[in-house]
């Protein structure tokens, strides 16, 4: 039988939230990896993820077909992670996540690789937000070239190191009032860990060929119901004061340019006027984690293992202890 390392795996992305955890999740397959971004010099702590030699960087940007060419050059299996969440200078929704996923595809197809996309759930051509036009913009470039490209759309994720559950930690610790936008909007939350494992298994060859997976966690939760999960979790008392959409995309045309984690863009705004879960038809046609065999961990069981670092007494003094 033939083993993993004999097959080599190239990852866009694979320096960001979700890209380190899929590198670990093949390097645990024992799959070889090369690691396309834009910056390899800053992504050396992908190095332990796997064995000596197992992980290599190479940089590589997606609105540089030439780049990408050399990054997919003998890959048996390429996957595309790459996506942004606000726009910054020439790194566009349009640049990076529509056109940057047709160039990621249309390398794989010339270079005879199997194609995994991650893309979103909520994207939508009729959308009228610019990330999830751009996202199915990428989806439809994507199946044009590889017809047998497995899509995944994950609802948000969270992690470790993610920009959500960690975001709203860090603004409670500095701040006795949030904003609450989209409070009754739907979420559901999916771990990083199981998504990188459905990726992983894809890779795997276990993924339909040309089908779209929508990957969301066990429940389904308002925004307010996750905020309040999360001052739950790291000891946090505040006042939530609802904010109206029109007024949230008022703010957010002074905040956009914010640092860390109180940016915030009219886009995003648009975002959360839609829940972001699971359809019904995904979960008919068994095009889930479940449906990949993947029991999928909550919010509730994953998050106290990193977010206690924001309680006011630490890890282990909890205030009702």
């Amino acid at each position: 039988m033939a083993s993993n390392l004999e097959t080599l795996v190239t990852v866009f992305g694979g320096s960001g939230f979700l890209g380190r955890n899929v590198v670990r999740a093949l390097c645990r397959r024992d799959y070889r990896v090369r690691v396309a971004v834009r910056r390899p010099e800053l992504a050396g702590y992908l190095q332990p993820s796997g064995k000596v030699g197992q992980v290599h960087t190479i940089q590589a940007n997606l609105r540089y077909p030439a780049s990408v060419e050399a990054a997919v050059r003998d890959s048996q299996v390429v996957i595309n992670l790459v996506g942004i969440l606000a726009e910054g200078g020439a790194q566009t929704f349009d640049a990076v996540q529509a056109k940057g996923a047709e160039t990621v595809a249309k390398a794989a197809a010339a270079a005879g690789a199997s194609l995994v996309h991650v893309s979103a759930i909520g994207a939508d051509s009729e959308s009228p937000s610019r990330y999830a036009k751009a996202k199915a913009a990428g989806e439809a470039a994507v199946l044009a070239a590889v017809p047998s490209a497995a899509i995944f759309r994950p609802s948000v994720m969270f992690g470790p190191e993610d920009q959500f559950t960690n975001r709203f930690a860090a603004l409670a610790r500095m701040s006795p009032v949030l904003p609450l936008i989209g409070g009754e909007t739907k979420m559901q939350p999916v771990y990083v860990g199981d998504v990188a494992t459905a990726i992983a298994d894809a890779v795997d060859g276990k993924a339909k060929a040309g089908a779209t997976y929508e990957l969301g966690g066990p429940e389904v939760l308002t925004m307010r119901e996750i905020i309040e999960a999360i001052l739950e979790i790291t000891d946090r008392e505040r006042m939530l004061v609802p904010l109206s959409f029109g007024l949230a995309r008022l703010k957010a045309a002074f905040l956009q340019f914010a640092p860390g984690a109180f940016k915030l863009t009219p886009d995003q705004v648009t975002l959360l006027e839609r829940d972001n879960v699971v359809s019904e038809a995904a979960k008919a046609a068994g095009l889930t984690l479940e449906g990949l065999g993947i029991t999928p961990d909550s919010l509730e069981a994953i998050a106290p293992q990193y977010l206690w670092r924001f309680r006011p007494q630490g890890q282990f003094q909890r205030k009702n202890a």
